[in-house]
C-alpha cells in the first residue's frame, strides 16, 4: 500500500507531503492546478524519464520520494527476486533526486536503476491515465489485458509455450546456417586464414607499447648518446666536493655551519649517483641499424591487424579467442545439419503443442473475462451491452502464440458488435478500461490503483455508478483518483485539494486534505462552476450525505 508521497522543486511544487490510507482517494482542484504533475511525478520516481525541466525554476535540484508499506509474503518474496528487501517496519522507500546534469534513483537507500524502477512498480502500484485508456485502440493491449485474466495454471502455459518458442526459434536460426554449406565453407576457410594470421603474430599483452618505447630509444640512439655525455661532462665536477671540504675545514669554529654540511654533503651524494646513472645509460645505448628494423617490422605488424581488423591490441586478442569460438560452431554446423533438422521438427511439434494448450486456456479465459466484463459495464450503465473476445489465427507463430485476441463490442441495443476500436467514443472507453480493471482487481494482486481523470466523458448517473465502482474497488484495493466530478469526489473516504497560488513573482501549486465545510465548498466549485451559492453549497452537502449513506449500504 502506498502511504506517502513527497514533492520538492518539482514542476510548480516548491514541497509537498501527502500521507495516504487505505480506501478510496481523490485528489481534485482547477484545471492547471498541477494535478498532473502529481501522476508525473510518481511515474518520475518509478522510472520514467523526466526531463530536467522539470526542476522548479531557480532550483537547482528536484526531489521525489514515495513510501510503501509491504506486508504480505507473497509480495515479500517477489521484492527479494528484485533484490528489494523491506525495512523492519515494512516500509520500501523509492526516491529520486534530478539534478541538471544527472539523475540518482533509490530504493532504501540502495542506488536503483531505471529497469529495477519499472520492475518494482509492476509489483506496488497500477497508473491508469488517459494514455491508458487510448491503448484499448491497440490490438496488442487486447491480448496483454486478457492474458492478466489468465489461472495460474494458464500462466504457467503460456510461459511453457514462451520456453518451446524460444527453443524453436533458436534452432531454426542454426539449422538455416547449417543448411547453407557452401557459404559455411567459405566462412570456415577465412576463418581459418585469420586465426593463422593471428595466431602467428604472436602478440601478448602490453607488447605494443613496450614495442613503441624501445623504437623511439632505438631510433634516437645517437640523440640520446650525445646528451647524457654532455650531461656525464657537466657532473663530472669537483665543485661541490671542494666546497665540502672547505666547509667541512671551518665546521669547528660555527655551529651554523652544521646544516650546510649537512647539504652539501647530500647533494655530493646526490650528484655523484647521478653521474654513475648517467654514465651507465650511456653505456648500454648502442646504434643498431638491424635492431632498429626489427622493432618497425613488428610495429607495423600490429598496427596492420589493428587497422584491418579495426581493434586495439587487446581487442586482438579477443578477437582471436571470438574467432577460435565461431570456427568451433561452424564445423558443429557443418557436421550436425541432419541432426539439427530433426531436433527443430521436435521443437516445432512442442511448439504446435504448446500453442494448443495456451489456446485451450485463453479462450476459457476470454468466454470468462467477456462474461464478468459485461456484468461491470451494465453497473456502469451500458445497457444490453454486448462484449466479446475474438481470435484470430496467426500465419507464423508469434511470442504471444498462434493467434491474435481482439475486443468486441455493443454498446446500444440493437447495434452489431463490432470492434472496440472502431465504435468506442472518449467516455465508452474510460468505462471499458474501468469494467476491466474492476474485472481484473480479483486477480491483480498489486494492491494500489491510480486513475488519471477516468471519468472523462461521463456525467450524471454514469458518474454516480462510476463513483460507485471505484469504492466498491477500493475494498480491496488503496484506490487513488484524479476527477473532476463531484459524484466521485463525494464518494472519497479522504480528499486532497490542489491548487496554484502565486505571489506575483512566482507561481507554486499547493495539496491539502480537505474536511468539513472546505470539503463542501470544493464539492460546489466541481457542481456550480466559479460562482458557488448557498443552494450550491446545500446541494454539495447533501451530495456528500447520499454518498456516506450509499458507502454504508456498499459495505
Amino acid at each position: 500500500m502506498l502511504l506517502g508521497l513527497r514533492v520538492k522543486n518539482f514542476a510548480l511544487i516548491r514541497e509537498a507531503s501527502l500521507s495516504f490510507e487505505e480506501g478510496f482517494t481523490v485528489l481534485s482542484g482547477e484545471t492547471g492546478a498541477g494535478k498532473s504533475i502529481l501522476i508525473d511525478s510518481i511515474s518520475a520516481l518509478l522510472g520514467a524519464k523526466t526531463g530536467r525541466d522539470m526542476i522548479r525554476n531557480g532550483e537547482e535540484a528536484a526531489y521525489l520520494e514515495l513510501v510503501f508499506s509491504v506486508e504480505r509474503q507473497e509480495l515479500r518474496e517477489k521484492l527479494a527476486a528484485l533484490s528489494v528487501f523491506p525495512e523492519e517496519d515494512g516500509t520500501v522507500i523509492v526516491s529520486r533526486k534530478i539534478q541538471k546534469n544527472r539523475s540518482l534513483s533509490r530504493i532504501n537507500g540502495e542506488a536503483a536503476t531505471a529497469r529495477q524502477l519499472k520492475e518494482l512498480a509492476a509489483l506496488l502500484i497500477d497508473i491508469h491515465g488517459q494514455h491508458e485508456v487510448q491503448t484499448l485502440f491497440s490490438t496488442e493491449m487486447h491480448g496483454e489485458i486478457l492474458d492478466e485474466s489468465l489461472t495460474p495454471e494458464g500462466q504457467a502455459a503460456k510461459e511453457a509455450y514462451a520456453a518451446a518458442y524460444r527453443n524453436y526459434r533458436a534452432l531454426k536460426k542454426r539449422e538455416r546456417e547449417s543448411a547453407d554449406r557452401a557459404a559455411l565453407l567459405r566462412e570456415a576457410d577465412l576463418l581459418s586464414f585469420e586465426l593463422k594470421e593471428l595466431s602467428e603474430s604472436g602478440i601478448r599483452p602490453g607488447e605494443e607499447a613496450e614495442l613503441a618505447a624501445a623504437y623511439t630509444r632505438a631510433k634516437n640512439a645517437a640523440r640520446l648518446k650525445e646528451a647524457l655525455g654532455i650531461a656525464e661532462e657537466a657532473l663530472r665536477t669537483d665543485a661541490v666536493s671542494e666546497a665540502l671540504r672547505a666547509v667541512r675545514s671551518v665546521l669547528r669554529y660555527s655551529d651554523a655551519l652544521g646544516p650546510l654540511e649537512g647539504q652539501l654533503t647530500e647533494l655530493d651524494a646526490l650528484l655523484q649517483d647521478a653521474e654513475e646513472a648517467v654514465r651507465t645509460e650511456r653505456g648500454e645505448i648502442e646504434s643498431d641499424e638491424e635492431g632498429l628494423n626489427r622493432l618497425g617490422e613488428r610495429l607495423d605488424l600490429i598496427r596492420h591487424l589493428e587497422a584491418k581488423y579495426d581493434c586495439d591490441e587487446a581487442g586482438l586478442l579477443d578477437l582471436c579467442k571470438e574467432k577460435e569460438t565461431r570456427a568451433a560452431e561452424i564445423e558443429e554446423l557443418i557436421q550436425s545439419a541432419a541432426r539439427l533438422k530433426q531436433q527443430s521438427e521436435a521443437a516445432r511439434a512442442a511448439l504446435e503443442a504448446a500453442a494448443e494448450e495456451l489456446r485451450r486456456f485463453r479462450h476459457t479465459a476470454a468466454a470468462a473475462l467477456s462474461e464478468r466484463v459485461e456484468r461491470e459495464l451494465a453497473a456502469l450503465n451500458f445497457k444490453d451491452a454486448r462484449f466479446e473476445i475474438r481470435f484470430e489465427e496467426q500465419s507464423e507463430y508469434t511470442e504471444q502464440g498462434g493467434e491474435s485476441a481482439e475486443f468486441y463490442i455493443r454498446t446500444n441495443p440493437g447495434e452489431a458488435v463490432k470492434p472496440l476500436r472502431q465504435i468506442a467514443s472518449g467516455g465508452e472507453l474510460s468505462r471499458v478500461m474501468l469494467a476491466l480493471r474492476a474485472v481484473l482487481a480479483a486477480n491483480d494482486r498489486v494492491e494500489t490503483l491510480i486513475f488519471d481523470e477516468i471519468d472523462a466523458g461521463i456525467s450524471g448517473r454514469t458518474a454516480q455508478l462510476v463513483s460507485e465502482k471505484l469504492m466498491e474497488i477500493s475494498r480491496s484495493r488503496q484506490v487513488l483518483c484524479i476527477t473532476h466530478l463531484p459524484q466521485l469526489a463525494a464518494m472519497a473516504d479522504h480528499h486532497y485539494l490542489i491548487e496554484k497560488a502565486s505571489d506575483g513573482s512566482r507561481t507554486e501549486t499547493e495539496i491539502r486534505e480537505i474536511t468539513g465545510e472546505a470539503l463542501y465548498l470544493e464539492l460546489g466549485r466541481l457542481i456550480g462552476g466559479a460562482e458557488i451559492t448557498d443552494g450550491v453549497l446545500k446541494t454539495a452537502e447533501e451530495m456528500k450525505q447520499l454518498a456516506e449513506k450509499r458507502k454504508e449500504g456498499m459495505r
